[in-house]
C-alpha cells in the first residue's frame, strides 16, 4: 500500500512539474511575441527588441559577408543578427542541390535565378509557401516590389520566393573603333548595309596596318546571335511576336534573312573566319591589340578594354553602333526583363517568420536606400538628378551591397544602381549610351522575362537555345547549309519546341 501511495505521489509531482514548465514555456513565449514585431511593427525601420539570430546562404562574392560593412548597417537598421555563409564560385548549383537535400536549416536562401531550380524545389515541398508570411509581416515587400513580379514567380498559385528584378535594359552591342570610321571618311553605320560597307572598308583598306592579321569584326565562338544585328531582322529576343503569336528564332520567317547576311559576312572575310575557334578573352584580345575593328562586347567590358587600349594604342577611339535598322526597316535591342536573384525560405528553416520580418525590415525606404548606395554626404552625392558616387568609400562599403538585398525597391533601384556604373566615366558613357540615349522603341522587351512558370518551357528551353544556337554556328560558319533547315525544324519542334509554344502561347493570349 505504501508502494501504491509513493507511487501516486510521484506521479502528481510529475503532472505539477509539467504545469509549471508548461506555464514558463507559455510566459517565455508570451513574453518573445511582445518583443516580436508585429505586423504594424514590421513597416518600420529597425524592429530593435528582436535579436533572433538569422541563417543566410548566399552567392559567391570575394569577400566575407559576416565582416563587409553592410551587414553590421542591416544588423543595425533591422534588429537582426544574420550568420552569412556563401555557396561557391564553381559548382554552386551541385553544392545547393546536396544543402537542399540535406534539409540544412539555413532561414535565408539566394541564388542566381534559375526557374527551373525554383519550380522544381516548390513542386517537391522544400519551401516555404511566403504568401500568408507576405499578408501578416511584409507591408513593406508589397509596396517594393510589383504584384507582375509576384505573380510571375508563383509556382501552382503559390509564392515561393522574393525576386530581386534587373535594373537595366541593354547588355551588348557592336563596339567600333571610330578612328578607323575618321580615318577613311566614313560615318557611323545606322543600317546593315552600311555595317557590311563599312566591314569592307576595313578589309580593303586595312586602317589599322595589320596586313594579314587585319580583322574587320571579331566575336567569340558561341555567339550565334548577334545582338544589334538580329533585332535589325526583327528577332532581338529568343521568342518574338509574329502576327500575334510567339514564335522561337528557329521558326521564325526572318531567320532565313538573319542567316543569309550574317553568312555573308563571314564569306566576304568581314566576319572574322576563325571566330568559331575564338574564346571570349581570345576575341577580346584580338580587338584591344588593334587587329580588329569591330567586336560584340556587353557594356561592362569598357574599362577593361578602355584600359588596355589605351596602354597599346594610345590614340585608339572607339564607341558602340546605334541600333541598326534592317531591310524591312526593324531595329532594336533584346531589353531585359525578369530577375537577377531569387530568394526563398526552404522548409528546413527554424524561423521562416523572422525571416520574412528581415526581409520586410530590409525593404523600408531609408534603410534599402542605405543599402544600395550608403549615407548621402558619405558614400554619394546627388547631383542633377542623380546619384553620384564618393570615391573610394562607395567602392569600398557599398560595392557588394547588391549580395546582400533580398529583393528591391524597383521603383527606386534602377535610379540608385546607376551610382555603380558612375564610379568609371569611360563605363557609364557606354551604358549611358545603350540604355539611356537608344529610342525608346529600340528597347524591345523580352516578353517571356516575366512570364509566369511554364513547366514544359521550364524543361526544354536551356537544351533548345543551345541546339539552336550550335546549329546557326554551323550555318553562318558553312558547315551546313539552309537546305536542310527544314528537317533540323522538325527535329527541334519534336524535341520540345511545339510543346514549349502551345504553354507559351495560351499564357500569351491572357496577356491580350
Amino acid at each position: 500500500m505504501r508502494k501504491g501511495s509513493k507511487l501516486i505521489m510521484v506521479i502528481i509531482m510529475a503532472v505539477l512539474m509539467m504545469s509549471v514548465m508548461e506555464a514558463c514555456g507559455s510566459n517565455k513565449s508570451e513574453e518573445s511575441a511582445s518583443k516580436a514585431p508585429t505586423a504594424t511593427d514590421a513597416g518600420s525601420a529597425a524592429p530593435e527588441a528582436s535579436k533572433t539570430e538569422l541563417k543566410r546562404l548566399d552567392i559567391w562574392q570575394n569577400e566575407d559577408y559576416n565582416t563587409y560593412p553592410v551587414a553590421k548597417m542591416l544588423e543595425e537598421k533591422t534588429g537582426y543578427k544574420v550568420q552569412y555563409d556563401m555557396l561557391p564560385q564553381d559548382k554552386w548549383l551541385e553544392k545547393l542541390n546536396l544543402i537542399m537535400a540535406s534539409s540544412e536549416s539555413y532561414d535565408l536562401v539566394t541564388t542566381y535565378s534559375n526557374m527551373a531550380l525554383y519550380s522544381d524545389y516548390a513542386q517537391k515541398g522544400a519551401l516555404v509557401d511566403l504568401t500568408p508570411l507576405i499578408e501578416k509581416y511584409g507591408p513593406n515587400i508589397k509596396k517594393a516590389i510589383s504584384q507582375q513580379s509576384m505573380d510571375a514567380l508563383k509556382v501552382e498559385g503559390k509564392l515561393y520566393a522574393i525576386p530581386t528584378s534587373v535594373t537595366y535594359a541593354i547588355n551588348n552591342s557592336i563596339l567600333i573603333r571610330t578612328d578607323w570610321l575618321e580615318k577613311l571618311g566614313l560615318q557611323m553605320p545606322t543600317t546593315t548595309d552600311e555595317l557590311a560597307s563599312v566591314l569592307k572598308a576595313f578589309k580593303d583598306k586595312d586602317p589599322g596596318g595589320n596586313g594579314d592579321q587585319n580583322v574587320p569584326l571579331t566575336i567569340k565562338g558561341d555567339l550565334a546571335m548577334l545582338d544589334n544585328i538580329v533585332g535589325a531582322f526583327g528577332m532581338p529576343n529568343s521568342w518574338n511576336d509574329v502576327d500575334g503569336q510567339l514564335v522561337p528564332r528557329l521558326l521564325d520567317p526572318a531567320y532565313k534573312d538573319y542567316i543569309g547576311y550574317v553568312a555573308g559576312l563571314y564569306q566576304q572575310g568581314l566576319l572574322e573566319k576563325e571566330f568559331v575557334a575564338n574564346k571570349d578573352a581570345t576575341a577580346k584580345e584580338k580587338f584591344m591589340s588593334g587587329k580588329a575593328g569591330a567586336i560584340i562586347i556587353h557594356w561592362a567590358d569598357i574599362p577593361t578594354i578602355s584600359d588596355a587600349m589605351t596602354k597599346s594604342i594610345p590614340d585608339a577611339k572607339f564607341a558602340f553602333v546605334p541600333a541598326l535598322k534592317g531591310p524591312q526597316g526593324e531595329a532594336g535591342f533584346s531589353a531585359n526583363a525578369g530577375f537577377d536573384r531569387l530568394t526563398f525560405i526552404p522548409k528546413a528553416s527554424n524561423h521562416p517568420e523572422e525571416a520574412i520580418k528581415w526581409i520586410n525590415a530590409s525593404l523600408e525606404a531609408e534603410t534599402f536606400k542605405d543599402l544600395a548606395i550608403g549615407e548621402e554626404g558619405k558614400h554619394y552625392t546627388f547631383e542633377n538628378g542623380a546619384y553620384m558616387p564618393i570615391l573610394p568609400i562607395f567602392t569600398d562599403e557599398r560595392n557588394l551591397a547588391n549580395n546582400y538585398m533580398a529583393g528591391t525597391d524597383e521603383e527606386n533601384y534602377p535610379l540608385y544602381w546607376q551610382a555603380r556604373v558612375r564610379k568609371n566615366p569611360v563605363m557609364f558613357e557606354a551604358f549611358d549610351f545603350l540604355n539611356n540615349k537608344q529610342p525608346k522603341e529600340a528597347q524591345i522587351q523580352n516578353l517571356l522575362g516575366l512570364a509566369p512558370y511554364m513547366q514544359q518551357y521550364a524543361k526544354d528551353n536551356q537544351q533548345l537555345e543551345t541546339m539552336v544556337s550550335d546549329y546557326t554556328v554551323m550555318l553562318i560558319a558553312g558547315a551546313e547549309t539552309l537546305s536542310g533547315l527544314e528537317a533540323f525544324q522538325a527535329k527541334y519542334k519534336t524535341a520540345g519546341a511545339d510543346a514549349s509554344a502551345k504553354e507559351i502561347n495560351d499564357w500569351y493570349a491572357t496577356t491580350k
